[in-house]
């Protein structure tokens, strides 16, 4: 965590002051960060260009996900493109998707992905400069209305009459309602008890603010609840008087001692008569 005159910075100051100095720079490269999930925001000229995250699905996750394009054809695009990490324009020339919908996927994805670093814990914040930036936004975003835009939505969710935390809640269906609408199909599905929202999220192909508004709404009308903690296990005490006691092996049998057979003994003197011929 990053120290000032007056202590420690939340992890929120600590983004927040990052973002304004490389807006103000006119920086352009990544300002990685690291915590949990952590990510890279991508600027050009001082405006955020692109935002990675392993903590929200990127466009590529949306697309796939959205049945556009299959994981074979968008492997091919990537070859087609030199190795390209967003072949934007092979996903138009091949009609995957138009620019406009190639636009708004990509500002979707980072502005979720922004809510997923500035939910987490933000533990160091550094430059690394680029000649040329990852732009998926290429007009970009100004860094701080970036920021300030998610801490709007997680006061909004916040605000919520039952508030979910990205990776904290792990919903189960309630019973047997199929929900209304397409998401809430899905979210219904895939709500096992072990997943986050933010899971939820990556298994449906759709933002994590949005996966957690409707966790949210679900759980306060009982379509979902939240799996409670395992029950602890059980330890039977011993008797009064009892006490654990180091386990000893049982005593070893000793395996009785050979019978003893005596070879018969040579009288002295025997050799030798029977060598010279001498009666006994």
């Amino acid at each position: 965590m990053c120290e000032t005159a007056g202590g420690a910075m939340s992890g929120h100051e600590h983004l927040a002051q990052a973002l304004a100095a490389c807006g103000r720079d006119g920086f352009t490269g990544e300002l990685r960060i690291t915590g949990t999930p952590g990510g890279i925001f991508h600027f050009g000229d001082g405006r955020v260009v692109a935002v990675e995250s392993p903590g929200a699905p990127g466009p590529e996750a949306l697309l796939l996900r959205s049945g556009r394009v299959s994981g074979e054809q968008w492997a091919g695009l990537v070859r087609e493109s030199g190795g390209a990490r967003w072949p934007a324009t092979a996903l138009i020339a091949h009609g995957y998707a138009g620019a406009a919908q190639l636009r708004v996927v990509c500002a979707l994805a980072l502005h979720d992905a922004a809510f997923a670093m500035a939910a987490g814990r933000v533990e160091e914040c550094e430059r690394h400069a680029t000649a040329e930036p990852f732009a998926q936004v290429p007009l970009g975003e100004p860094p701080l209305r970036l920021l300030q835009d998610a801490l709007r939505r997680l006061a909004a969710l916040a605000a919520l009459p039952h508030p979910v935390h990205p990776d904290r809640e792990r919903p189960v269906r309630s019973g047997t309602d199929s929900g209304s609408g397409a998401l809430r199909s899905e979210l219904l599905t895939h709500a096992d008890g072990r997943s986050t929202a933010r899971d939820l999220a990556f298994r449906v192909g759709r933002g994590v603010y949005t996966v957690s508004v409707e966790v949210a709404r679900m759980l306060d009308e009982g379509l979902l609840v939240c799996a409670g903690p395992p029950p602890p296990v059980a330890v039977r005490s011993l008797p009064e008087g009892d006490e654990l006691r180091p386990r000893r092996p049982p005593p070893v049998e000793q395996p009785p001692a050979p019978a003893r057979t005596d070879l018969p003994r040579r009288k002295p003197g025997n050799f030798f008569r029977l060598r010279n011929g001498t009666p006994t």
